[in-house]
């Protein structure tokens, strides 16, 4: 699958990085060139510097053959702008844009945006976010505490799928915070909650710890 990034701050970042890991094809676009600086430092020939709101950019950057197109970046005007751009000119067929301004939402309903996101509904509402699922997502930075935010999905086969929560193999400073089940509620989990495949965690793990938790709880044995 073709996806396409307009926005290289956290939340962009990250979504490229888990989106490269699943064996996508990525493109990311940002126009702050002390960022595009350290992607090509930490990720290669992933993106372009320049405007995402840009028809000509859009083009080179392949925008008519991308599979997902999606705006993150911190202007609600330029989401929708990117995402206006990518879904009528371009014909891309799931549009996704992040809404800092939740008065700004229904504005990005009426102007035909498939699905809009923020920071809670990337946690809460990630199942209806229709992005192929990852094995783990990041989700937010707890920098002032040292921990990470991210969400892990039990695969078929992985090690955790039929464990309690207190028997997962996770690093010291853990907290599995929610299950979310489909068809269910989320629930706070209890520790003898038994983890089925399928299911979505919400856990807070200390930071650097992401690869550890992957192989823990996601990986097939």
């Amino acid at each position: 699958m073709y996806v396409i990034i307009v926005g290289a701050g956290e939340v962009g970042r990250y979504l490229g990085k888990e989106l490269l890991n699943s064996g996508n094809e990525v493109l990311m676009i940002e126009r702050d060139h002390s960022i595009c600086e350290e992607l090509g430092e930490e990720l290669g020939s992933v993106f372009l510097c320049g405007d995402g709101c840009e028809v000509a950019l859009l083009t080179k950057a392949g925008v008519a053959r991308a599979d997902m197109f999606i705006a993150v970046t911190d202007q609600d005007d330029d989401n929708l702008a990117a995402c206006q751009i990518a879904k009528q000119k371009f014909h891309v067929p799931e549009v996704i844009a992040k809404v800092n301004s939740p008065k700004n939402e229904h504005i990005f309903a009426k102007l035909g945006i498939d699905h809009t996101v923020d920071r809670v509904s990337l946690v809460l509402e990630h199942i209806k976010l229709q992005i192929p699922m990852f094995p783990l997502i990041h989700l937010l930075s707890l920098k002032d505490r040292g921990l990470e935010l991210v969400l892990v999905r039990i695969l078929e086969h992985s090690p955790a799928a039929g464990k309690a929560v207190k028997d997962l193999s996770l690093p010291d400073g853990s907290v599995v915070s929610l299950i979310l089940r489909m068809g269910q509620e989320c629930v706070v989990p209890a520790t003898d909650a038994m983890l089925e495949v399928g299911d979505q965690l919400v856990c807070s793990i200390p930071s650097g710890s992401e690869e550890i938790v992957r192989t823990g709880l996601s990986v097939p044995a």
